[in-house]
């Protein structure tokens, strides 16, 4: 693991005794239309390091961002009210939720506070040395537990770690490491990534760096429909990149130089256009027509992925294959899920998308990781460098 303090071995040493405990967390979870929280995976990822400076003795602050908010401006949609009160359910304890905490906290050992959305402070997405010294003086701890925002620099998530008395990783952090280093650090063979989403462009590097290293490469959603066309096959409406078809040409090319594989769909579900109410139709990948929309991945095209995904040795997953949250276009991504969950493979999975499929799906128990990460996930798996945990081996090395 990359050498980091962290706040286990704080905890173990009991270091933590009546101390002020600053967590920077990732509670950033999705609402439904109504306003409730539709998936709170990162709520209870939290929890055991909260826990862990609790059971220490310590007075805790979390801190998170919640969507993009304004600098200086807190609106209902931006505030942490639900997470402090889902927060509270998990604990089993009342958590405050403090607004406007810059200049000065009020918690006591063995209380846990809930500090309003931290992305809402002046300075905050710039990194401002003067909020961070003032956040920094808030506590004699700082944990970072929110590997979702570690290729971010910003107050909470690096100037506070820089002038901070003491700055460790909290244990999802330490996990995050433990986990995705397995992937990096010889894996089991074969390696098969699956990466999906809407566009090519948005995971560029993350497919040209995979294509170097992974065995298998299953694309999906928008981006099979761009490496479809790259191979020759008809789209008809799809969403698709013709400026990024000399990549995805060039990625397939590579790989079979090298004796790996980028699967192709044989066959799809199309419809004639998007919508809940839209009509599926299973076509074989060469006669899709003008005017139809690709929106998930057939059953021989599934069985073709279930073939590569039962011989594997460790699988990395971002995102889904299809259109899930529609019934009609989530067989794909379902079967995909099943698939990964009975394999016996190392599995971690990362991405927004991906978390809300494994929930939906109830195949949670059974990935071998989770990631809570979605742009810190891929670039950590590219191997860059993400200032949030630099910051860290930084302080441990001094």
């Amino acid at each position: 693991m990359t050498t980091v303090k962290t706040l286990r071995e704080l905890s173990k040493s009991g270091a933590l005794l009546n101390k002020r405990v600053f967590i920077r967390a990732d509670l950033n979870v999705p609402f439904d239309q109504n306003g409730r929280i539709s998936e709170d995976t990162r709520i209870r990822s939290s929890v055991p390091g909260i826990r862990m400076a609790l059971d220490g003795g310590a007075a805790v602050m979390v801190t998170s961002h919640l969507g993009r908010p304004m600098e200086g401006l807190l609106t209902e949609k931006d505030s942490l009210v639900r997470v402090s009160q889902r927060l509270s359910e998990i604990l089993g304890m009342q958590v405050e939720l403090v607004k406007d905490w810059v200049n000065g906290v009020k918690v006591a050992p063995g209380q846990v506070v809930l500090l309003e959305n931290c992305r809402v402070n002046i300075g905050e997405k710039n990194n401002d040395d003067n909020l961070s010294r003032k956040i920094a003086s808030l506590c004699d701890i700082y944990v970072n537990d929110a590997f979702g925002t570690a290729h971010r620099a910003e107050a909470t998530t690096y100037g506070v770690a820089k002038f901070a008395p003491i700055a460790c990783a909290g244990p999802l952090l330490e996990a995050e490491l433990i986990a995705l280093g397995k992937v990096l650090n010889n894996p089991k063979k074969p390696l098969v990534a699956i990466v999906g989403g809407s566009k090519v462009s948005t995971k560029l590097s993350i497919l040209k760096f995979l294509s170097e290293k992974v065995d298998y490469l299953i694309v999906g959603g928008g981006i099979a429909n761009t490496f479809m066309m790259a191979s020759g096959l008809p789209v008809g409406k799809s969403l698709v990149e013709p400026e990024q078809l000399e990549c995805a040409k060039n990625v397939i090319e590579s790989m079979r130089l090298r004796g790996a594989d980028v699967p192709i769909p044989v066959d799809v579900i199309c419809a004639k256009y998007f919508g809940q109410d839209a009509v599926a139709e299973l076509k074989s990948a060469d006669k899709v027509q003008d005017d139809d929309m690709i929106f998930d991945v057939g059953p021989e095209t599934s069985k073709l992925f279930e073939k590569i995904l039962q011989q594997a040795g460790t699988i990395v997953w971002n995102g889904p294959v299809g259109v899930f949250e529609f019934d009609q276009f989530s067989k794909g991504t379902e079967f995909l899920s099943k698939i990964i969950s009975d394999s016996g493979a190392f599995s971690v999975a990362g991405g927004g998308d991906t978390l809300a499929a494994i929930s939906k799906f109830g195949v949670t128990n059974n990935i071998g990781y989770i990631s809570t990460g979605g742009g810190a996930f891929l670039e950590f798996l590219e191997g860059k460098r993400l200032p949030a945990l630099a910051i860290l081996e930084e302080r441990y090395s001094s």
